[in-house]
């Protein structure tokens, strides 16, 4: 992940990695993945989000509690919302 935000950074873009059948709530932990990703996309302009709301704004209710995440520049997040509707 931190590779391809990485690449995100400096290319453009939008990283996704969303829930699956096989993980409703998504693969990545909130805590130690989703949010200091999220951090540092914020930090450079961009936007990061879970199910339509900031990663950032999340509440954990546990330690290894896992979440969808959608990040990188704002109009092409919006663009993946849009469409993801």
């Amino acid at each position: 992940m931190v590779a391809d935000v990485h690449r995100t950074l400096l290319k453009g873009g939008v990283f996704l990695y969303p829930p699956t059948k096989n993980y409703p709530e998504g693969k990545l932990r909130l805590m130690y993945e989703a949010n200091p990703m999220a951090m540092i996309i914020d930090q450079a302009g961009g936007k990061a989000v879970a199910d339509g709301n900031p990663i950032l704004d999340i509440v954990p209710n546990g330690l290894h509690q896992r979440t969808g995440v959608i990040l990188g520049s704002v109009d092409q997040v919006d663009a993946v919302l849009k469409h993801s509707s």
